[in-house]
């Protein structure tokens, strides 16, 4: 008699009680209203789902609420959303009142919901256009009753939230390795925005298949660092657990050996075991390789039995009754008796009616063991019923698929192009992607006549320049783009070619280093339009390369350029390359310094861009339109037009396009400038998907706030990585490279923070010289200078102290230069600028001595325009230069400084506060003193323990003033009266009384 192995509750847990334990630890938290999440990691067969199962059981009987979901692999394209739209499917259908109630009130989530209905059909066009001169006229915006990416979002998380009010909600998602890039993203959200709700989150992923370059392993790296995510690995068994589970798992007892060998084999995988075990009693013949294994076992299965389970591992997904009887070609009396077969002997179970594999190796490795010959032709049947039967969501997707693997490359070529459509309409453009790129892949094999009318090859890679630039990844949107210069025919317009290659000219502007190749693009695309009459593509070219004579610093050229598009493209009615025209107009009058003409060209042009469809071009204006506002340093009306430029860009699909980038990225740090520091670390993450350089254009920003609120692990972590990204983006050079400057500085590293600036000063050298940027740069490196001659000094070393003053002065006429020789956008240095600027000349006045409190205090005033931050750390610096110089009005300065440090979390500058203040005897609101612990006899007081302690380190009297911020003279005479209470008749007598009654902690 075979054994056949008890599969599911009924076999205990071996050795997954601290799993398990951990699991219900988090289910209690959040039934406290402590969100929380975890993941589990682990080899395929090592135990995840069963673990699940275990926590379902276990959440269930507490009267929580679970909702399962598991993602399969549709290899390239993916089902968007999918684990989520089966996890939520039982709240669309509950009975209970308060859940329909939930569900109702978010119209978004009818994009996962059955009842939901399908997407609304989203306006068609060409949609390869990636810049700023995006075609007019056609609009890529859903209509209104299309819900975007973050309003399906925001449901999700309110209708967990809302039902887990009644109920603790726990989530449980299978196979994340597996997700499409959508659910990718949707998990991302969810997770960084668990907070008091009464929901767990609980996800499990094939550790082995997440490889370096998966797109899952970005994200895990991430969420791992939410404080409300924690990781579980499941290990295999140990070989004492490996054999205690293939006991318990037995239905008869196993002689020692038997156990033995195969708790040996399966290397401590349960899946392995549970196979190994199913082969037979004595298990003498076992094969050494999972996949025989698995085969051997099916091989005890009749014929049909066996042929039905090759049906289903094509599917690649659960499967209906009905769908089997169809594809596989048999009668319902014998697919009935062959799904017993199967089902008695687990292999298969049955979900909601339907049939699917137990676990997915099994499927895998039937899947793999079929000939060539039969795969085909059960994809193929597959795709038959698909097409005679509506699918509903994802529908085309999955014609694609089993089209694509039954070399039916005539179906798979529009069902491709439906479900990219498909994939945009669900704000799944990476997915959207995928699809292009396997029709652009059997594009040759369909015939002409066979191919959809309207398509050509030209589109395709318009359209893959499309999805890449809105899906944040401009490296591959420039390739594409380039490809499209290349299958233009000579028999193209010249028009069109022109349109053609004005796309790659501005495509290249989202990279480093291919400027000059953009240039040559936007004359070729010029020069084919030059002599022609005006046409919507001339006034787009001229638009375009009135932008790149602006850059080039040619500002005549540029508005003749810029006035020519704009009568063209009104004689044409050409309303976007008009509007193009006026942001460039606009951005001219801002480099001139006539700020007023400026926001007025912008503001036109954006309604003008609205009103056409331009969507680029009105991204762009309204950037232009915060950096105006930004420049003059008018805080309040930036970070309104940066945050309406955001918004907008989310809106319409933008986010990750040039200017939506460069308005998240500003906006950023416009909030960090103006102490408006975000709590979540959302915030400082792209989306998924993106290209590696622009998430760390975010990053880059993002690390400026671990360092202010002193995350130093966090910050160090993210560093390294943004140092390889420095060519990518310059501005990602000056933000990580200030993080990291000030991140050495306030950890005491200041050789470390002086190393950091000479290698970012250098490095920018070659790129650019004298960027306004280097002031910034400098003036947070010198203190670390003069910190580090103060040290030489206090140790008699001075010439290492005329060594740092030299580096310190170096720095200082490089910032001078920077100040001189730099280009300001608005012509004339704004109140940043020159904020920066005067704290340089502030932190330099410390290089040999004391600085200077007036310079601090400047610097302070410099940057009241509304940087918050900055001017609390002038204030710092200022209160302990009038400490130093013995003046009145440090205790005002320092609690300046700490008021702001306090309010936003500045962790590292309310300590360097509190022990200014702390040395100085200065109170601060809302710090209580703590008196310094002391042995119940000891004569001193606080102040002589302060300068015997300062002495005991070998410091003079007018360093030990300079620490204190007392005179020399009132050194000495508490070092007087510290000798008189210890009869002491000198200071290195006294320092070594001290220590014997201990009175001072002994060095360590």
């Amino acid at each position: 008699m075979h054994l056949v192995p008890r599969l599911g509750s009924g076999i205990p847990l071996v050795a997954r009680t601290q799993e398990m334990r951990r699991l219900r630890a988090a289910f209690a938290r959040a039934e406290r209203g402590e969100a929380g999440a975890v993941l589990i990691a682990g080899d395929a067969g090592v135990g995840k789902t069963r673990l699940l199962t275990a926590l379902g059981e276990h959440v269930a009987g507490c009267g929580g609420l679970v909702l399962t979901g598991r993602c399969i692999d549709v290899r390239d394209g993916g089902l968007p959303y999918l684990p989520f739209a089966e996890a939520l499917a039982p709240l669309g259908s509950s009975a209970d009142p308060a859940v329909s109630a939930a569900v109702r009130a978010r119209s978004a989530l009818g994009m996962l919901l059955p009842q939901g209905g399908d997407p609304q059909p989203a306006a068609t066009g060409d949609h390869g256009q990636v810049s700023e001169g995006e075609r007019e006229g056609v609009r890529r915006v859903r209509p209104e009753q299309d819900l975007g990416q973050l309003q399906l979002f925001d449901a999700v998380l309110g209708v967990l939230t809302e039902v887990g009010q009644e109920q603790p909600v726990v989530v449980l998602l299978e196979d994340l390795h597996w997700a499409d890039s959508s659910t990718r993203n949707l998990l991302s959200f969810l997770l960084s925005r668990l907070r008091a709700q009464r929901l767990l989150v609980v996800g499990s992923y094939r550790e082995e298949d997440v490889h370096r370059r998966h797109p899952l392993r970005g994200l895990l790296s991430e969420l791992v660092r939410l404080n409300t995510v924690e990781q579980l690995t499941l290990a295999p068994f140990g070989p004492a657990d490996a054999r205690a589970f293939v006991a318990a798992l037995a239905e008869e007892p196993l002689s020692p050996d038997v156990v033995a060998d195969i708790a040996e084999r399966s290397e401590g995988n349960p899946f392995f075991v549970e196979e190994l075990l199913a082969t037979g009693a004595d298990c003498q013949d076992l094969p050494a390789g999972l996949a025989e294994v698995l085969l051997a076992r099916l091989e005890r299965f009749p014929a049909e039995t066996r042929r039905v389970l090759r049906v289903i591992s094509v599917a690649n997904e659960s499967v209906s009754h009905a769908a089997l009887a169809q594809v596989a070609g048999i009668g319902d009396l014998e697919l009935d008796e062959a799904l017993r077969e199967a089902v008695q002997h687990h292999v298969l179970v049955i979900e909601d009616g339907f049939y699917t594999f137990r676990h997915a190796l099994l499927q895998e490795a039937v899947y793999a063991d079929l000939l060539p010959g039969e795969r085909t032709r059960m994809h193929a049947g597959y795709a038959a019923r698909i097409q005679s039967m509506p699918q509903g969501r994802g529908h085309d997707a999955k014609l694609a698929f089993h089209s694509l693997e039954s070399r039916d490359y005539d179906t798979a070529l529009p069902a491709l192009l439906r479900a990219a459509d498909e994939a945009e309409k669900l704000g799944a453009p990476g997915a959207a992607l995928r699809h292009i790129e396997q029709a652009q892949a059997i594009w040759d094999a369909v015939a002409p006549e066979k191919r959809p009318e309207g398509v050509n090859e030209l589109k395709l890679l318009n359209e893959a320049s499309y999805f890449a630039g809105t899906s944040g990844e401009p490296e591959r949107a420039v390739a594409y783009a380039r490809s499209a210069t290349e299958a233009l025919k000579p028999d193209a317009s010249p028009e069109h070619a022109a349109k053609v290659w004005r796309r790659l000219a501005e495509t290249l502007l989202t990279l480093e280093g291919t400027f000059d190749e953009a240039v040559r693009a936007i004359e070729r695309a010029w020069e084919l339009v030059a002599d022609r009459e005006p046409s919507g593509a001339r006034a787009w070219v001229l638009a375009s390369r009135a932008g790149f004579q602006r850059l080039l610093d040619r500002p005549d050229e540029a508005l003749a350029s810029a006035h020519t598009a704009v009568a063209d493209a009104r004689a044409v009615g050409a309303v976007g390359a008009e509007a193009s025209a006026l942001v460039t107009l606009g951005t001219l009058a801002d480099g001139a310094g006539d700020a007023v003409e400026a926001r007025a060209r912008l503001c036109e042009a954006e309604g003008k861009a609205h009103n056409a469809g331009a969507l680029n071009v009105e991204i762009r204006a309204m950037y232009f339109l915060a950096l105006s506002y930004d420049d003059q340093a008018e805080m309040d009306l930036a970070l309104a037009h940066a945050a309406r430029g955001v918004e907008r860009a989310e809106a319409v699909g933008l986010t990750w396009s040039a200017y939506g980038l460069e308005l998240r990225a500003r906006l950023l740090y416009l909030r960090y400038l103006s102490g408006d520091w975000p709590k979540e670390d959302a915030a400082g993450r792209a989306r998924r998907g993106v290209s590696s350089a622009v998430a760390a254009r975010i990053l880059a920003n993002w690390v400026l706030f671990l360092v202010g609120r002193g995350r130093f692990a966090d910050a160090a972590k993210a560093l390294p990585g943004l140092r390889q990204q420095w060519m990518a983006d310059l501005q990602i050079a000056l933000s990580a490279g200030d993080a990291a400057i000030e991140l050495a500085a306030w950890r005491g590293e200041h050789a470390e923070a002086l190393r950091i600036t000479d290698e970012l000063v250098s490095w920018l050298e070659k790129v650019e010289t004298a960027l306004l940027g280097g002031i910034r740069i400098v003036a947070l490196a010198i203190p670390s200078a003069a910190a580090l001659a103060a040290e030489a000094r206090a140790k008699g070393d001075l010439a290492a102290a005329d060594g740092f003053v030299a580096a310190g002065r170096r720095l200082v006429e490089h910032g001078r230069r920077c100040a001189a020789e730099g280009q300001p956008r608005s012509g004339t240095m704004g109140p940043e600028g020159r904020a920066w600027l005067a704290r340089m000349e502030a932190a330099a006045s410390g290089l040999e001595g004391p600085a200077d409190p007036e310079l601090w205090g400047a610097a302070a005033e410099a940057y009241s325009y509304g940087a918050v931050y900055e001017q609390a750390v002038c204030r710092w610096r200022q209160g302990e230069a009038l400490l130093a110089a013995g003046r009145a009005g440090a205790g005002e300065a320092l609690e300046a400084a700490h008021s702001v440090a306090v309010k936003l979390d500045a962790v590292p500058l309310r300590d360097a506060v509190r022990d200014v203040a702390h040395r100085a005897r200065v109170e601060l609101s809302g710090v209580e003193v703590v008196p310094v612990a002391r042995p119940q006899v000891n004569p001193l007081t606080d102040r002589e323990r302060d300068v015997l302690e300062r002495v005991a380190l070998g410091r003079t009297n007018r360093q030990v003033g300079e620490e204190l911020y007392i005179s020399e003279k009132t050194v000495s005479v508490h070092l007087s009266r510290v000798m008189a209470k210890l009869g002491a008749s000198r200071r290195a007598e006294a320092v070594a009384i001290a220590y014997d009654r201990g009175l001072l902690a002994a060095p360590e």
